[in-house]
């Protein structure tokens, strides 16, 4: 008997009523909330929006976001964009063009220009993590960066219920298509996967799959039940919609055919993981949102949890204790702390390295043994995700020991290797290795693949 049938009760009018409405720049004005902001903080509002993606819809704005302690709420810093999120440099350029009532084309073309100062595609994921075809071509729409794990990006997943304003995934939401990584091309997929046998996780990506309807879920999805492809037995599914429209799982039309969908992948033997982004613990403390979980669950998919640590938002042990206590309450599994990105507003967001691993070290040491699961503070760096494991002092000198939980080598993964002591450090690029040591042990190796890989594209583009 389905599982899923046994939450086909009767849904409180209050969430029944909820309707799906979204605001982006254009619309900051009609925010009722943001009436008590002073209006140089709405200018600069629709300043950086123009250049960072801005999107909210009703559920955010009338249940996360506590007005009263705005502009310091964690959700309002979160979803709304603040002047600081660019650089003074670039906010001025923008601001100075709306002072001057500039035509839009002006705008649009200065945004781009200011965009592609942001590092829009940290870590090589343009040029490294593309699979190439037989061809010798770019498969679009793919990453395969881990040998085990490949990437999808379904076109029609590339949005959101609501933007976060740190995003690392924030060129996928600008227009601008060259910036953009997607494919409706279910059968490439599937082609790539029979191909490569060691692969045994995909991880369907965005943007969100979770705005997608249903019945386009299942031309992605379904045929991963088919002869062949029996080696994909961990099928991930990166989502924010948990916090920002948990009614994605409960009142839209066909949320009842999407559980069905991941039920009926389950008992077909799938392992199904929902990748639930949150960064604060009040994204789990609605009624709705609890349903949406529990609903979930009763498929027997699992939920688990990652999320950046970023400064104004959840750079604070408590929030994350409370936060991986919380989910451990509600039977999502904590997997990972990540170090905020080097692109987009990380300026802002960024966290130097040794109180990161502070700040998870001291909620780690109080969170119960089962949330002792989430590994981190992680960097999803070119080289592989990098795991700094704490700071102590070697033969008088004082270093970060770092890991790799994943790498482009599986060599590399679990070797632990040691950087000089950096207080202003935020990223991997920032650190020297130690002990007198010119090079860490995997950058030349590292080298010689983005060499090769750039000789390939070349070949193949020839």
């Amino acid at each position: 008997m389905s599982q899923v049938s046994t939450l086909r009760g009767p849904v409180e009018k209050a969430v029944d009523n909820t309707r799906f409405r979204v605001f982006t720049q254009r619309d900051l004005e009609r925010i009722p909330q943001l009436a008590q902001l002073e209006s140089e903080q709405r200018l600069a509002m629709k300043v950086v929006s123009s250049v960072l993606p801005f999107r909210v819809n009703d559920y955010v704005i009338d249940h996360l976001i506590d007005w009263s302690k705005v502009p310091d709420d964690p959700i309002f810093q979160l979803t709304f964009p603040q002047k600081e999120m660019l650089l003074p440099e670039h906010f001025e350029r923008m601001a100075e063009l709306y002072k001057r009532d500039a035509a839009r084309d002006e705008i649009q073309a200065m945004a781009s220009e200011i965009r592609r100062e942001l590092n829009p595609h940290p870590a090589g994921q343009m040029q490294l993590n593309t699979p190439l075809g037989r061809d010798g071509l770019p498969i679009e729409g793919l990453q395969h960066k881990y040998r085990e794990t490949v990437l999808f990006f379904p076109s029609q997943g590339q949005t959101c219920h609501a933007y976060c304003s740190f995003c690392f995934r924030w060129p996928q939401f600008v227009g601008d298509k060259s910036l953009k990584i997607a494919t409706t091309e279910a059968s490439r997929l599937h082609g790539y996967l029979r191909d490569h046998k060691t692969v045994s996780d995909l991880l369907i990506t965005g943007g969100d799959p979770m705005v997608m309807k249903t019945k386009h879920l299942k031309q992605y999805l379904e045929p991963l039940k088919n002869p062949g492809l029996e080696h994909v037995q961990t099928l991930r599914i990166g989502t924010k919609a948990l916090s920002f429209w948990p009614q994605r799982f409960v009142t839209d039309a066909d949320a009842d055919e999407l559980l069905y969908l991941l039920e009926d992948l389950v008992e077909a033997g799938k392992h199904v993981a929902l990748m639930a982004h949150y960064n604060h613990w009040r994204e789990l403390d609605t009624d709705i949102a609890e349903r949406a979980i529990k609903r979930i669950q009763e498929t027997g998919a699992v939920i688990r949890s990652q999320g950046p640590l970023l400064a104004h938002i959840n750079d604070d042990a408590d929030d994350w204790l409370h936060m991986w206590n919380r989910q451990i309450g509600l039977h999502i599994v904590p997997y990972y702390m990540f170090v905020e990105r080097d692109t987009g507003a990380r300026h802002y967001f960024e966290v130097p390295l040794h109180r990161a691993w502070e700040i998870y070290r001291d909620a780690m040491r109080r969170v119960s043994g089962l949330g002792r699961t989430a590994r981190g503070p992680s960097m999803s760096a070119g080289p592989g995700k990098i795991e700094i494991q704490g700071v102590t002092e070697v033969q008088g000198e004082k270093v970060f020991v770092l890991r790799f939980i994943q790498g482009r080598n599986s060599e590399w993964v679990q070797r632990p290797f040691f950087a000089k002591y950096d207080e202003k450090a935020t990223w991997l690029n920032h650190l020297k290795p130690a002990f007198g040591e010119e090079k860490f042990f995997f950058e030349d190796e590292y080298e010689e693949i983005c060499s090769l890989r750039g000789a390939i594209q070349q070949a193949g583009g020839a």
